[in-house]
């Protein structure tokens, strides 16, 4: 597919419906029934092109993933009968994964017991597992894609030292002057310490024995899923017991309500989002952020926020519109020349003091994991049901580790 040419047919039903809507507004007039069931025709569309070019820039980052794994053979390869490190370890994690630790050879056994306790039925998973783990996580979890990912090798918590006060400006004087004596500088920190973050997944025996597809894929998808859901939710809404400090938990360890800004006007539209809140919003945040910021909403707030103009209150059809396409990989969907990021967990209730979205540079929040991942067979517990439970084991912290490059959308109280 030419996902180009797919994003310039977008653009273009997009202009339609921008078309139709301008007639409209421009003899003051709503929308016809024919105008209106043609512009929700073309947005949607739209909509659908969009979900496609999703669909197939996912599934070649998936072929790249795998064609990364898979590499053509190597005309120096020591010949058949000679297995690395890798494949080795490989085939010992399928061997395990199929039959338990009970099945294992003398030469498997050794390729996977890395420490682990050789009682507790605890084994560590090859190490290009937990990077395809990895990997998953960040194509389906927004945060974790624009937060700074750092794993945690030493000690148990991960210090972050902060300028709580800054000196004041420097000062004119004479020649022999120095200045006024300073003491405002002060110093504070933060602490990322990795919090358990657990799953169990549940596959049939038969599954295991015939499935087409390698096992392991099986069980890295799904947990990668029940992990990435949880992982998005603490690191947006967390309140940071046990848990990630989420960005839209006011707090003074991370964003305090210093960094709010009402978004909506409940005397025009009740509590809804309109474009001089956003405009306030973005020029909220330092124009030093800009280059590497992104606005951040619920696909709800995305839907009302492309109806909106920069101008709507000078009459029908005044005004730019701030949501604009892409047209290119590289140039992305924009609102008021920022692009945006949809995540389903953004809160999305248009309610009494409700936050709604943000704008900032999420390179400030900051992640710290563990990159160890345990996996437990539960082989006898299931097998009434002919299955085989897994049970995975990761720890996980997150936190805004600054709040000036964060600005909050609040509606208004």
């Amino acid at each position: 597919m030419d996902i180009n040419a797919m994003r310039q047919e977008r653009a273009r039903l997009a202009a339609a419906a921008r078309g139709i809507m301008d007639g409209a507004q421009r003899l003051a007039r709503g929308l016809t029934s024919e105008e209106e069931t043609e512009f929700d025709r073309l947005m949607a569309d739209a909509d659908t092109l969009e979900r496609t070019i999703e669909r197939e820039e996912r599934l070649r980052e998936r072929e790249r993933i795998i064609a990364d794994l898979n590499p053509p053979t190597n005309p120096d390869d020591p010949g058949p009968g000679t297995r690395t490190a890798h494949e080795l370890q490989t085939e010992a994690w399928r061997s395990y994964l199929l039959n338990g630790r009970s099945n294992l050879s003398t030469e498997h056994a050794r390729a996977l017991n890395m420490g682990s306790d050789p009682e507790g039925g605890y084994l560590v998973a090859p190490q290009q597992w937990v990077r395809q783990l990895l990997q998953t996580l960040d194509d389906q979890v927004v945060i974790r894609r624009l937060a700074t990912v750092m794993q945690l090798t030493e000690g148990e918590s991960l210090g972050v030292p902060t300028l709580e006060t800054d000196l004041l400006d420097a000062e004119w004087t004479s020649e022999v002057g120095t200045g006024s004596d300073d003491e405002a500088m002060r110093f504070g920190g933060r602490e990322l310490r990795p919090h358990p973050l657990a799953k169990r997944v549940k596959i049939s025996r038969t599954l295991l024995r015939r499935a087409a597809m390698d096992p392991e894929n099986i069980v890295r998808d799904r947990l990668a899923y029940k992990f990435g859901v949880t992982e998005e939710k603490s690191f947006l809404t967390g309140d940071g017991n046990q848990k990630p400090l989420g960005l839209f938990t006011a707090s003074s360890q991370g964003i305090s309500t210093n960094r709010d800004v009402v978004v909506g006007d409940i005397s025009s539209d009740a509590w809804d989002i309109n474009a001089e809140g956003l405009i306030d919003a973005k020029y909220t945040l330092k124009a030093g952020y800009h280059a590497r910021a992104r606005w951040l909403f619920h696909r709800f707030s995305i839907a009302r926020i492309r109806k909106l103009r920069t101008d709507a209150g000078a009459g029908p059809g005044t005004g730019d519109f701030i949501w604009q396409p892409g047209l290119t990989s590289d140039r992305p969907d924009t609102i008021l020349e920022v692009p945006y990021e949809i995540s389903e967990f953004v809160p999305s209730t248009f309610a009494d003091g409700a936050y709604v979205g943000m704008i900032g540079d999420f390179s400030y929040y900051w992640i710290v994991e563990a990159l160890r991942l345990d996996v437990q067979r539960l082989v006898e517990l299931y097998a009434e049901k002919n299955q085989v439970g897994f049970i995975a084991r990761a720890e996980v912290d997150g936190m805004p580790i600054f709040e000036e490059p964060f600005v909050r959308l609040k509606v208004q109280a």
